[in-house]
């Protein structure tokens, strides 16, 4: 009996390439524009000022750092597909505390700015976190590829404490 996780399916795997490169992609950006300014993004000491339009009281400049790396690291291991766990618990987490924190905001964005977008790069981040990789992916020969499901698990208690841990902390 051949292993199921080493045969190819085509359509799974490329549409599982298409998610990781698509959230990779949008989250390293926002990571560059949060670090370098990119993009006409912030830069730390914007992204620290925003912060505290969002009720961060706390280290914005430490919160900011730690965002914009986990923006950017998390999103480039989905794109390659390497360590895909890490990068998806990564993304999963501050997805969680932006939800967290628009969540009296409404749902829709505008105005208000609601935690549509947010929630659904968290539930992205999610899928990734308990599908894994697929084939195309450097990832492809790992302990995580074969039997997801634990590292899942591990991941989003990883992905849910740190969440918990930027929201009582830094707020």
């Amino acid at each position: 009996m051949r292993d199921q996780t080493s045969q190819w399916h085509g359509g799974l795997d490329f549409g599982l390439l298409v998610l990781r490169l698509v959230l990779g992609g949008t989250m390293a950006a926002h990571g560059l524009q949060k670090l370098f300014g990119a993009f006409d993004g912030p830069g730390i000491s914007g992204f620290a000022d925003a912060l505290g339009g969002f009720g961060f009281t706390s280290q914005t400049t430490l919160l900011s750092w730690i965002t914009a790396l986990t923006e950017l690291g998390g999103g480039l291991l989905l794109v390659v597909g390497l360590f895909t766990p890490i990068g998806a618990a990564g993304i999963l987490g501050v997805a969680a505390s932006i939800v967290a924190v628009k969540f009296g905001n409404g749902f829709f964005m505008g105005p208000q700015q609601g935690f549509e977008y947010e929630l659904l790069i968290g539930a992205a981040a999610l899928a990734l976190l308990f599908t894994g990789s697929g084939r195309i992916a450097v990832d492809k020969n790992t302990p995580w590829r074969r039997k997801p499901m634990p590292f899942a698990i591990l991941g989003l208690l990883i992905a849910a404490a740190a969440s918990v841990v930027v929201l009582v902390v830094f707020r």
